[in-house]
């Protein structure tokens, strides 16, 4: 087993019919980028009436058609924004969280500190995060996974990971293995994923890979190390 191989979107997605949610972290092979995905699937009616729209730099979660919308709780949020230096994205409204604490002067763990893993039994999914921080024209990056200790959701084991940024890598976490019932959850350290120079075939690899019944949508961003420019790409399966 190599556990320094890095992993093409194919490898880890491709076939898997369910992945749920899910956030990349890295940067491009030639050094001049930060690249942040983050997509969502659904099974249910009410997760799949979804869309990502951007306003103001920031990612949200809104209803396709909100004639439609059973529960709002943990389907609609803030999915990813930026305070300072420092960008959040997560897998629900712990987006909020993390930005409040950051802002009062939390660390991205500290603000996790309240939260934990969905009230959604029997599937108890986790919740998933990632912050990068800029500095000195680099970034290095956390990532972290809210999730339950048993399948009563008894208590929460929070798992929190620390990257330097590193040319060609990205990180990979998601909120499930694969489909079942109840749905079981991630499995140890965030997955070694390949990135690309170019946002529109890491996009597209990326988009194709997720499963055709159960993707909703999926939001790209790249980053430019050097200027801070941002070059961004959304797909919606609801238009």
């Amino acid at each position: 087993m190599d556990i320094y191989k890095i992993n093409t979107v194919d490898e880890l997605i491709k076939g898997n019919t369910y992945v749920g949610r899910g956030i990349i972290i890295g940067k491009t092979p030639d050094s001049k980028k930060a690249v942040v995905a983050y997509f969502i699937m659904g099974r249910s009616a009410n997760s799949r009436n979804r869309i990502f729209v951007e306003r103001d730099n920031s990612v949200f979660t809104e209803p396709f058609d909100k004639s439609k919308v059973e529960d709002p709780s943990l389907i609609i949020y803030a999915a990813m924004r930026g305070y300072e230096n420092n960008l959040i994205v997560t897998n629900g409204d712990h987006t909020d969280t993390i930005f409040d604490g950051i802002k009062s002067g939390l660390t991205f763990s500290q603000s996790l500190e309240s939260r934990e893993f969905e009230p959604d039994a029997p599937n108890l999914t986790p919740r998933i995060s990632g912050m990068l921080t800029f500095k000195n024209n680099d970034f290095s990056y956390k990532m972290s996974i809210l999730k339950s200790i048993d399948e009563t959701g008894s208590d929460c084991a929070r798992y929190l990971f620390s990257y330097p940024s590193k040319a060609g890598l990205g990180h990979f976490i998601h909120t499930y293995v694969c489909d079942g019932n109840p749905i079981p959850t991630f499995q140890g350290e965030a997955e070694r994923i390949e990135t690309e120079n170019c946002i529109d075939s890491f996009s597209e690899k990326l988009w194709n890979a997720l499963d055709d019944d159960n993707k909703i949508s999926l939001y790209v961003r790249y980053i430019d190390l050097k200027n801070g420019e941002i070059e961004n790409r959304l797909i919606n399966k609801n238009k």
